[in-house]
């Protein structure tokens, strides 16, 4: 689970950077489309599977304050306005930037605790 919040963490980073850069962003990545997300948390995973959660807690954690240092930087037009970046326009929902930074690093606590749940049961 820490690795899939590293891997959309880096995600929302990436995008961001490389379109103050000028470089056209493909969301979610030119290697995967919305609709094989499967795919792409596979390959979180298995970027992080040599990791221990020493290691993996550490990363999050910086990570994580550059997650909050990069919504620091907003503006409020920016961070809740729809269209304000592309890279967060690039999909029909065309949500504002808060609502991927929402959707990609708090919301996804609500169904672990689910998955945590099966997994304590199946022990």
């Amino acid at each position: 689970m820490i690795a899939y919040q590293l891997g959309w963490m880096k995600f929302i980073l990436n995008w961001e950077k490389q379109e103050l850069k000028g470089i056209s962003v493909i969301t979610p990545c030119s290697e995967y489309k919305w609709n094989n997300l499967g795919g792409l948390y596979q390959r979180f995973y298995k970027e992080y599977e040599e990791y221990t959660l020493k290691e993996l807690c550490s990363e999050f954690i910086k990570i994580e304050q550059e997650v909050i240092e990069l919504v620091k930087s907003y503006s409020e037009e920016e961070l809740f306005q729809q269209g304000c970046r592309k890279w967060a326009a690039s999909t029909p929902s065309n949500w504002p930037i808060w609502k991927w930074i929402h959707i990609n690093t708090v919301a996804p606590f609500k169904s672990f605790r689910g998955k945590i749940r099966k997994w304590k049961k199946g022990l």
